[in-house]
């Protein structure tokens, strides 16, 4: 790499006119954010073997065969997944680039149409049985303190509507429409949508709201070892404990929150549902997203697989 490109120092760039600063405001904080940047670390610490990080690399003076170069390298050392978000984010870069005046049209087009690292892998995650769904909820039942409410509310709608952490964090009190049965959830993007809370759901978020009240503010909120309630916005991490928690309480094997949302689309495609409906009901911006989430697949596959008998 280093005879393809020679970096030059550069005095630091105003955040208006700085190409990675423009491209990650134009990104959804948190998550996102986050993913992104530290993606565009890894480009600019590669190429320049550690003197620039994201902010102060001169992303405007990359040209195709750099790109490809670069392609190749996260071709040779990453999943084809990680290395196409990392080509993302650096197609991302460079379209600020442009669109700021620091690159042609031309330098831009040619830069950024690198094809993508093609592979397939196994899909991430897994889906989590009715059976362990039915002991985490009993896990939380066993707690009679408020955080056993919550956690089964907030366990409920991860599953019920399929919700994101940071849009289980993000939900306020006047989200829930508790006479239409509604939630209007903000989802990646700004993109808002709206989300059915029915059974099992609506009476586990019914429960937490006897012991929340109705206050305005965040719909979940931190309790204190002692059982007060704390009147500020949970964490995303806060979620991922809480579900690791309850996971070890009910003997449930390690799942991650992400795995709720997964068996919510999985249980609804299964169920019959079409997948254009999951993919609004789960907020999805492609068809083709949702279908990543079907473990349907694997079911049929291992299916098929014990119709063989082995003679042993």
């Amino acid at each position: 790499m280093n005879e393809l490109i020679t970096i030059e120092a550069q005095s630091p760039r105003p955040a208006d006119q700085n190409p990675a600063a423009v491209y990650l405001a134009g990104l959804s904080e948190g998550t996102s954010r986050r993913t992104m940047l530290g993606a565009l670390e890894q480009v600019a610490r590669y190429v320049s073997q550690g003197r620039f990080g994201a902010m102060d690399f001169p992303w405007q003076g990359l040209r195709y065969q750099h790109v490809q170069a670069i392609r190749s390298h996260l071709a040779n050392t990453m999943k084809h997944t990680t290395a196409n978000k990392v080509l993302a984010a650096l197609r991302g870069v460079l379209r600020a680039a442009w669109r700021l005046g620091l690159m042609d049209a031309e330098d831009y087009q040619r830069a950024a149409d690198v094809p993508c690292v093609r592979g397939e892998s196994l899909p991430a995650g897994r889906a989590v049985s009715h059976a362990e769904l039915r002991a985490l909820m009993e896990a939380c039942k066993a707690d009679q303190s408020p955080k056993g409410t919550r956690d089964a509310a907030i366990i409920a709608l991860m599953y019920g509507c399929g919700l994101r952490r940071a849009e289980v964090i993000g939900l306020d009190l006047a989200d829930y429409d508790q006479g239409e049965g509604t939630l209007r959830v903000q989802g990646k993007g700004r993109k808002q949508r709206l989300c059915h809370v029915t059974n099992g759901a609506a009476r586990a978020l019914t429960a937490w709201l006897r012991t929340r009240g109705k206050a305005a503010g965040p719909l979940f909120l931190p309790v204190t070892k002692a059982g007060d309630l704390q009147w500020r916005r949970m964490t995303t991490q806060a979620v991922y404990y809480i579900l690791a928690r309850r996971a070890k309480e009910a003997g449930v094997e390690h799942l991650s929150p992400h795995d709720l949302r997964r068996s919510f689309v999985s249980d609804l495609l299964d169920m019959g549902a079409d997948i254009v409906t999951v993919q609004r009901l789960a907020g999805h911006a492609q068809v083709t997203t949702t279908a990543r989430y079907d473990r349907r697949g694997e079911a049929a596959k291992r299916q098929a697989a014990a119709m063989l008998r082995v003679p042993f």
